[in-house]
This record gives C-alpha cells, structure tokens and sequence, in this order.
C-alpha cells in the first residue's frame, strides 16, 4: 500500500516524506536540509502558508470553514496537478490529529484498500480518527469506490479522494452524494511569482536569476506549482554545474527541455479547450480560435486531431453559407498530411482564421439531425414509382420509373410540382431551413422561387 506513515507535520508542500526520514540520508542538521528537496523546505506548516486558493481558503470561504468546524467531513478535491490536493488533505489531517493513510488509484487494489480499513478500525479503537486520502481516485473502478462506501457512512475514515477528471463523469453517484466536491484552481501568475520569491529565498544560493528568466519560469510551470518548484531547482543545478552566476532567459531555454503545456489528451483540460476552440470558430473570432489552435499543439495536440475537428466545424457551423469552408479545411488537412510538422501546421492555422472568419449557419447541421431523427421515429415507407430504378425489360413494365419527369428537360430544369417523399408522407417534412447568411442567401431565394413553382403546378396558389 502506498500511505503515508510519517507525521504530517514532516510532509512536505506536495506530500513528500522529507528526505531525513529516507534510508541513508542524515537524520538532522545542515547536510540534510541541503539535501532536503526544495518543495520540502517550502512546506506549509499550516493552512495560512498554502499560496493559491483563496477562493476556498479565504476568510468565510468553504474549505476554510471546513478547518474551522471542529468536525472533518468526505471531499473530493478536484483540480489540475501541482496545485495541492495532496497538500490539504495533509494538513486536514495535521489539524484534526488524524492518521493519514495515502492510497494511490494507479498502484492500490483491494488488499491496499482492505489494510487502509483494518488500520482505522486500530485507530478507532485508539480513539484516533483517520482520514483516508485516495489520489488519482478517478482510476478506481466502480466496484472499488463502492467499497469505501460503508466505511465512510459508519464514520470509520474521512473520505478524501483527489481527481484530475470531473467527478461528475469519474466517480460514483453513491459516494459523490457522500463527499463535498471542492474545485481547486490553477495558480495564476501572481500566486506563481510570490512562490518562485520564496523559493528563491529558500534557496539560499548566491546565483541571480533576471526578471526574463522568472517571467519563462512562470510561463513553463502553467499554474502548476510543483512543477515551478521542480523547474527552478533543475535550473538552479544547471546553472551550478556550468559555472554560471546567473540565470537568464538564454540559459534557462538551453538547460530545460522544452516543456509542454499541461493538459491530458483525454482529459477535461483538453475538452475543455477543444471546446474553446470550436466555440471560437463559431463566434467568429480569428484572434481567440487562432489562439486555442495553438495552445492545443502547444500542449502536445495531434494536429490531425485538430484537423477533424476542424472539418467537423465547417460542416456544422458554416456548412452552405460558405461551402468553400469544408473545401479549404480539407485541402489544409492534406497538406499537413504532405508536409507534417511544423510546416503543414501553418495551413491548418489558415483553415481556422478562414472557418472563423466565414459567414455562419447551422441550418445543415439542424436539417441533418431533423432527418435522422425523422427517419428514426417513422417505418420504412417503399420508393414511389416513379422514382425507382429500372434497368430492365421487367422492372419497366412493373411500372418502375413510370411517369417519372427528368428536370433538365423541365422549363428552369425543374420539374414544378413533382413529389419526391414517399407517397404517404403528404404535406412532405421539411428539414432544411436555410439562413440568410453568405450564400445560403441566395440558396434561401432560390428554394422560394422554386416552392412558388411548385405551388402554381399544383394549383395550390
């Protein structure tokens, strides 16, 4: 099992057992807090040391007032990595003096799960509480989670579970309904500042780093604290190593590999985005559709992904108001098949200002849908006559195709008053509603025109 045996007063920032407490490193003293990991040493003792947050944290706000009932309840702490899940279920459990047991959902099983249980029943009979931290809980399945079910309900453990994922999606109804969802942020730029001049204090080191090189920091760490903390001590070793007295954006970019933006690709984080960029595009907004295009490659995005997203919004967004669109997207998608990486991505950036720059409509999409829902709902109706094929002597004189009347030899080319739904279907559905939007303007005129026609061959006017 993985848990957590030592204090929590001893845990770091990000719930690491300090260094002192591992086989072979010193017990005490200045060796050990060199060696000690800077996260370590930037721990928080206690809630009001904890950077970021406020929302939850702040005077009178929720996880706040959780600290301060004197009672601890079930959470779900649900957020981006690096922005201390791990670290406030420690301190909850440091604040109501209960045993922390950590579990990880990627490593544990029901062994793990049935040793965490047997430990608080020890604990209850010690008149101890214990608080049970799950990471990662989204990757338990469904019977997993439910064994934590009567525990949390007889008041055994504190059910802490932490996810990435929406817990919506994630986590069972039966223990969502028994735990408090809190929605913790990323870090901004201003909470990622104050924790970067406190790790350079606790640093205690005579290398400089310039506002240049911070500002890259910041931007690599992308609200993720830990991963600040990680890249500032790496390039601190760097710089050490090189013989460099200080850190500048140039160094910095040569002794860190590149580092992409976070998000899982089947994740909220890149939904969420893919969602930015299509509700982008369908604005009409060149500058922000061309700016989520590139978070996403940005964030490790398969270009082709995007592609098919992206041909999926010129049918559904723009469809007939501009049937250039799907031509253009199209045609953009080849050429990143042609060229890959980066250059063909160049062209999948022109079809995006090209789709949001378009004029709109959805009227495909909705007829499309109306259709199928249509054709779901209603039997299967036979092809009138006159409409079926006849590519012989029989289906001929079976009357297949009989009467039918060929457009192009129709005044207009159009045969007026001609029906062509199944002959039970009267009045006909209608689906397709063109918008007055760029071409389908005149798509609009002209299915007018020709719906008057119809009416005067039938009589109808």
């Amino acid at each position: 099992m993985s848990s957590a045996n030592a204090d929590p007063d001893t845990a770091d920032l990000f719930g690491n057992a300090p260094s002192a407490l591992r086989p072979g490193m010193p017990a005490s003293g200045p060796a050990a807090e060199n060696a000690a990991p800077l996260a370590e040493r930037l721990r928080p003792a206690e809630l009001d040391q904890v950077i970021g947050q406020r929302h939850l944290l702040g005077p009178g706000r929720p996880l706040r007032l959780a600290f301060e009932s004197g009672q601890p309840h079930s959470m779900i702490l649900w957020g981006p990595p690096g922005v201390g899940k791990t670290t406030l279920a420690r301190l909850m459990a440091r604040h109501f003096d209960a045993d922390f047991i950590q579990i990880s959902a990627v490593l544990a099983g029901v062994k793990e799960i049935r040793e965490a249980v047997e430990r608080a029943r020890v604990n209850r009979g010690n008149g101890r509480r214990t608080l049970l931290f799950v990471d990662e809980v989204h990757r338990f399945n469904k019977a997993q989670q439910d064994a934590f079910l009567p525990h949390v309900e007889s008041g055994l453990v504190t059910f802490i579970g932490a996810t990435t994922e929406n817990p919506s999606f994630e986590v069972v109804g039966a223990l969502l309904s028994r735990a408090q969802v809190y929605v913790l942020r990323s870090l901004d730029e201003h909470e990622l500042s104050a924790l970067l001049t406190r790790a350079v204090d606790a640093a205690r080191t005579e290398i400089g780093i310039d506002d240049e090189a911070r500002a890259m920091l910041l931007g690599y760490a992308d609200g993720d604290a830990r991963r600040l903390l990680n890249l500032f001590e790496q390039s601190l070793t760097a710089a050490r190593a090189a013989g460099h007295p200080s850190i500048d954006a140039a160094f910095l970019g040569e002794a860190l590999a590149p580092s992409l933006r976070r998000f899982d690709k089947g994740g909220d984080a890149f939904y969420d985005q893919i969602s930015a960029l299509h509700k982008a595009v369908r604005g009409s907004s060149p500058d922000a559709a061309l700016y989520w295009f590139t978070r996403m490659l940005d964030g490790g995005a398969d270009p082709l992904y995007l592609g098919r997203r992206l041909l999926r919004m010129a049918s559904e967004d723009i469809g007939l108001a501009d049937p250039r669109a799907l031509g253009q997207t199209l045609d953009a998608v080849a050429c990143y098949e042609r060229l890959g990486s980066p250059e063909g991505e160049l062209a999948l950036a022109q079809a995006v200002l090209y789709l949001a720059a378009a004029p709109k409509s959805n009227a495909a999409y909705l007829a499309y849908k109306a259709a199928r829902q249509f054709v779901g709902e209603d039997g299967s109706r036979p092809v009138p006559m006159h409409l079926r094929n006849a590519p012989t002597r029989l289906m001929k004189t079976l009357g297949h195709g009989r009467a039918y009347r060929y457009a192009h030899d129709e005044p207009e080319a159009y045969a007026a008053g001609e029906r062509y739904f199944p002959d039970e279907l009267d009045p006909p559905p209608h689906f397709y509603r063109p918008t007055r939007h760029g071409l389908e303007d005149r798509i609009a005129e002209r299915l007018d025109h020709l719906a008057s026609l119809d009416r005067t061959a039938r009589g109808d006017d």
